[in-house]
């Protein structure tokens, strides 16, 4: 078995050339065929900013609805004591909807079964108390990300179309996932598109020069292939 391992990782590799670049959509095929997990892959890009994260005007977070989803099934659990919006919430797709009194009782569990939590601002007091326990789960509700809000029905909506979450991490990368290697490739290419104009048009004010440095796209285990940069 790893004899096998060892040579689907060398065809991979013999199909990727670092130096190239290429268009979007090309290089989201060649991403796809260069590799050789038999699971439907995550397609992910990861784009490198002129930024310096050390300076709050230039860290990047937020999400982005993409025009093809992603792919997956996302479970939400809303929380909130506003009767409206738990009624609305479960009109909008949510799978899960709690209020204050039951909520603690759900993440003292030691399993989750559900994969995003939206609350109301109100609710932070009590999700606050879980914070070492979601925070490393990514699971902690942020407002940049959409799932804190007055409005948690319209974030369900949002999070079960597909919306991609983005992040620029201390080196200035922005990682995000945004499709399913089954996905068509222009489908995929559009996707991706979104991601690359809204972190275009989020270019902090403060920024000189150069702001995208480069551009790749990978499947979660497959070779990065380099994106032209328009």
């Amino acid at each position: 078995m790893a004899k096998r391992i060892t040579k689907n990782i060398k065809n991979v590799k013999s199909l990727v050339n670092k130096k190239d670049v290429f268009p979007l959509a090309d290089a989201i095929e060649l991403a796809k065929k260069a590799s050789f997990a038999k699971f439907d892959e995550s397609v992910d890009i990861a784009i490198r900013l002129n930024l310096d994260t050390r300076k709050s005007d230039q860290q990047l977070r937020g999400s982005v609805v993409l025009p093809h989803g992603t792919g997956k099934s996302v479970k939400v659990l809303v929380a909130t004591d506003e009767v409206s919006a738990q009624k609305a919430s479960l009109e909008a797709g949510a799978d899960f909807v709690y209020s204050s009194a039951e909520l603690p009782e759900v993440l003292n569990q030691d399993k989750y079964d559900f994969d995003v939590i939206v609350a109301d601002p109100k609710m932070m007091l009590v999700l606050g108390k879980f914070g070492k326990k979601l925070g490393p789960k990514g699971l902690m509700p942020n407002p940049k990300t959409g799932t804190v809000t007055i409005n948690p029905a319209k974030a369900v909506e949002e999070l079960k179309k597909g919306k991609a979450n983005y992040r620029a991490d201390k080196g200035g990368i922005v990682h995000a996932s945004f499709g399913k290697k089954s996905m068509e490739t222009n489908v995929l290419a559009e996707n991706a598109d979104t991601i690359i104009q809204t972190i275009k048009r989020l270019k902090p004010q403060t920024v000189k020069g150069t702001y995208v440095l480069n551009i790749t796209v990978s499947t979660s285990m497959g070779q990065s292939v380099k994106v032209r940069i328009d």
